[in-house]
């Protein structure tokens, strides 16, 4: 007895990935940068980076702080449902095209980053190194279920990062 194309095997699971929705998508990407190669996570981070720098730039200094404290809240608020959804279209745990988490990371590394060409740099190449070396406790928040994990990990980065950086900053190797 044969079956039919849509039943599943014995051994198969019967649950079918279904698509994310667009606006998921859309976020979870980055609005596209997740599809860039090679580096797909760098493309975002650039990019958030390129974006603060922009945005701050027409801000007042003493709004830095608070706006990007804000974005940092709607990035996570967004991209954890966002990555949730995108993932499960996709039916991978941790996709590569998912972006949002670099994003947010690399805010929270900028956190109090004087706008000028050289801090921006070192943050973002200090949130690449800690978001590719995971130290601990960092990859263990991997764990963590669904979009959670695939956004709080980098988090956790942006959080070493950010230390290392105010560290630099402070101390004169970055002026």
């Amino acid at each position: 007895m044969s079956r039919s194309p849509i039943e599943p095997a014995l051994n198969e699971p019967a649950v079918k990935a279904m698509a994310a929705p667009r606006w998921a998508t859309l976020v979870a990407t980055f609005f596209g940068a997740g599809r860039l190669r090679p580096g797909p996570g760098t493309w975002a981070s650039l990019a958030a980076m390129l974006l603060w720098w922009l945005l701050a730039s027409h801000l007042a200094a003493g709004l830095h702080l608070l706006v990007i404290l804000l974005l940092i809240a709607l990035t996570v608020a967004i991209g954890i449902p966002a990555a949730t959804l995108e993932a499960r279209g996709c039916g991978k745990k941790d996709p590569s095209h998912v972006v949002i988490d670099e994003v947010a990371g690399q805010l929270v590394t900028l956190i109090a980053c004087p706008i000028v060409w050289r801090a921006l740099l070192a943050g973002f190449i200090l949130f690449r190194v800690f978001d590719i070396v995971k130290p601990p406790p960092v990859r263990s928040l991997e764990r963590l279920p669904e979009g959670t994990g695939i956004v709080v990990d980098d988090l956790g980065a942006g959080v070493y990062a950010l230390l290392v950086l105010q560290l630099l900053l402070h101390f004169g190797v970055i002026r």
